[in-house]
């Protein structure tokens, strides 16, 4: 019974390869409709893929500044100050070896490089880092509220001279560092959207 189902199985196999053409391939019309679907597909994921790799590299930058802010505050927790931006850049460096940190305004786009500055009494303290997408970050965090900016900053102005820490970010002027801007916005409770 089996046998027979089987042979008449492969009769009917035989017989529907032989009444039938069979094709030899893809018309050129088919493979243009595949090549146009592929270009569009294209069009649509590379933009797409780039915005989520700047995204990416900008929250690498933040996620590096967060780390520094975090071992500057422990920092100043045990002096009561961030003391000289010499000592700043040795303790920060012995504290966290992940990162480089490095007098402003010397930064630059590789990965982990965090500038700083310190404020003249020691009471204040900058951090940026530019990610390699070209967007500067910075966070700013004062132990006290300024009346004048302090001197003996890298910057021209100190940016902000109320108490708390202060989030700021905007285009670099320049491929290889992010020199400080004193036009930059500065936002209280969290990084802004990039610049």
């Amino acid at each position: 019974m089996i046998r027979s189902l089987a042979q008449r199985l492969n009769d009917r196999r035989t017989s529907d390869l032989e009444g039938e053409e069979v094709d030899a391939g893809f018309t050129l019309i088919e493979l243009m409709v595949v090549l146009l679907i592929m270009a569009i597909l294209l069009a649509i994921a590379i933009p797409t893929f780039l915005g989520v790799k700047g995204g990416a590299q900008d929250r690498a930058a933040q996620s590096d500044l967060n780390t520094a802010l975090t071992n500057a505050k422990a920092l100043y927790g045990n002096d009561q100050s961030y003391g000289t931006l010499a000592s700043a850049v040795s303790s920060l460096t012995a504290s966290e070896a992940s990162l480089t940190f490095v007098a402003a305004p010397a930064v630059s786009k590789a990965p982990g490089t965090i500038g700083i500055d310190v404020a003249s009494d020691g009471n204040g303290i900058i951090m940026y880092d530019q990610s390699q997408s070209g967007v500067c970050w910075a966070i700013l965090t004062n132990e006290v509220a300024y009346t004048t900016a302090p001197t003996g900053t890298a910057w021209t102005t100190w940016p902000v001279l109320g108490a708390g820490t202060y989030y700021a970010s905007w285009t670099a002027n320049s491929s290889t560092n992010c020199a400080p801007n004193t036009a930059a916005t500065w936002h209280q409770n969290s990084f802004p959207s990039a610049a």
